[in-house]
């Protein structure tokens, strides 16, 4: 039997015509990705394992057309309408304007004594299947068209010969009908199968990784589109409520404005000095130094002389909790958490284990774009490694996220944690060569005590101070002393004191 409960509202004989222009999905991204959507009149396959979110998309597929005034209808073989209909509902969604029609066996072909008859019972299965659908599309004129899933005909086919034929008739019969086809294939029976690859216009897969720790991540990539460019390549997504959320691979060189390149401040005279006067407009920063050496505070001073300017700023936070930070930041005088509230500040905890990279770029995209941030810090870049699975992919996404930051005229700032306190350290990941300003950070000890030195090693845009300050963090937040020198070794964390004037003008 069959069941078709959806829409019936006699639109049939009246059903939109196929636009000229592409049919959209109703996921933003993948749109994107496909430079518009899809072409009309064609059919596309759509693969992935069960849970990667092909109903989803589907559905979206669906929605979207429905929403334009176009006639939908979606054939389930393997799920039930309830079942669809219950799917749908936990993102919100009524399916009122799509047609469903459910196929299962007929009653006759379970017959026992049917499927004794000289005829294969696959045999009649397939003929009737091919039938039903025939006839639910012949009753309600669909433009948009899923069948959901491939999976059945191809058991029911039983050979790769038999099952390409049945989906080329498929593929003829909705060609006549001008309408756009998804096919949903879960990768059950035979995934290296690609007979389909080859009949598709387009072939879309959806693919979910499990990591060692953490929420599973998933990612899409189009195997296959004829006649149209588009972003290859894999891209992140998420299913959440409301759908599926595709983050395209962020391309740089796509983006590009003009902008001022003035430059801007720190508020602290000591450290614009170190700077030779502050860092240029579209310009990145990279803070190296041990633990507890005050990089945190550095990137602060400069998202709150971007809101002091009458700028918006944006904190991306991996590793302190934002009671804490805002406590601290209190005590040294900063009070984050009102210039939060007046909306010039946002300050977003992230998770690493929980976020993909493709979604963290999507989030500071979101800053940039929509709320007009011109400053971008990344506390720290230890965390945001944590949300990669190879150094390889953090140094190339990385690459991407900061020409792109430069490009739109932003600052951004990148905190990084060496390992170890004094002495000989290591960073986890090395990005020097990607930030055009390295300020690096060290404790030094002198006269019992341990203390801090701040220095500018790098700076691709004008001149800078090329000594070493010592820096001070107390209630009046951070204040940097005059040159140190008469020591020599402060980097190496035990330093020697020059006792003669002229030794320390000998080595400068």
């Amino acid at each position: 039997m069959a069941s078709s409960r959806g829409r019936n509202t006699g639109l049939a004989d009246t059903a939109c015509d196929p636009l000229a222009s592409d049919a959209r999905t109703g996921v933003e991204g993948l749109d994107d990705i496909l430079a518009g959507g899809l072409s009309r009149d064609r059919l596309y396959l759509v693969e992935g394992s069960p849970g990667t979110g092909k109903t989803t998309a589907a559905l979206q597929f669906l929605l979207e057309g429905a929403s334009q005034g176009e006639r939908c209808l979606y054939i389930t073989l393997s799920e039930t309408e309830d079942e669809l209909r219950g799917s749908a509902a936990t993102h919100g969604w009524t399916l009122d304007d799509i047609d469903i029609f459910e196929l299962v066996p007929p009653e006759s072909l379970l017959d026992e004594q049917q499927q004794q008859s000289l005829l294969y019972s696959s045999d009649l299965e397939l003929g009737e299947t091919t039938r039903m659908v025939f006839e639910a599309v012949e009753r309600t004129h669909p433009t948009r068209v899923v069948i959901d899933s491939l999976s059945e005909i191809r058991l029911l086919a039983q050979s790769s010969l038999r099952y390409r034929r049945q989906v080329l008739a498929l593929k003829h019969y909705f060609a006549k009908k001008r309408a756009t086809v998804l096919m949903l294939d879960d990768l059950t029976t035979d995934t290296h199968d690609k007979t389909v690859h080859s009949v598709a216009h387009g072939v879309i897969r959806l693919e979910e990784l499990a990591p060692n720790y953490g929420a599973e991540r998933r990612r899409v990539r189009v195997v296959k589109y004829r006649g149209r460019r588009f972003r290859g390549g894999f891209h992140d997504f998420t299913i959440k409520t409301g759908g599926l959320e595709v983050y395209p691979r962020l391309v740089a060189l796509e983006h590009r404005t003009a902008y001022d390149r003035s430059r801007v401040s720190s508020g602290v005279e000591g450290l614009d000095s170190l700077l030779g006067g502050g860092l240029e407009r579209g310009s990145s920063t990279l803070i190296l130094g041990p633990a507890g050496t005050g990089k945190s505070l550095l990137v602060i001073l400069f998202a709150v002389a971007a809101v002091n300017r009458g700028e918006t700023a944006a904190m991306f936070v991996f590793d302190e909790e934002l009671g804490l930070l805002f406590a601290r930041a209190r005590g040294l005088g900063i009070d984050l958490e009102a210039l939060r509230d007046s909306g010039r500040l946002l300050i977003q905890q992230i998770d690493a284990a929980e976020l993909s990279p493709g979604e963290f770029t999507s989030m500071v995209r979101h800053c940039v774009e929509r709320s007009g941030a011109k400053t971008i810090v990344v506390d720290s870049l230890n965390g945001y490694q944590a949300a990669m699975p190879e150094e390889m992919f953090l140094i190339l996404h990385m690459h991407e996220l900061l020409q792109y930051l430069n490009r739109q005229g932003c600052n951004t700032f990148l905190t990084v944690a060496q390992h170890g306190l004094i002495g000989e350290m290591k960073a986890p990941v090395d990005v020097t060569y990607l930030a055009d300003t390295v300020v690096l950070l060290r404790y030094f000890e002198a006269a019992g005590a341990v203390r801090r030195a701040v220095s500018v090693i790098k700076k691709r845009a004008g001149p800078h101070e090329k000594t070493i300050r010592e820096m001070f963090i107390d209630e009046r937040g951070l204040v940097l002393g005059p040159p140190l020198t008469n020591f020599q070794g402060i980097l190496r964390g035990v330093p020697d004191l020059l006792s003669r004037p002229e030794d320390a003008e000998a080595l400068q």
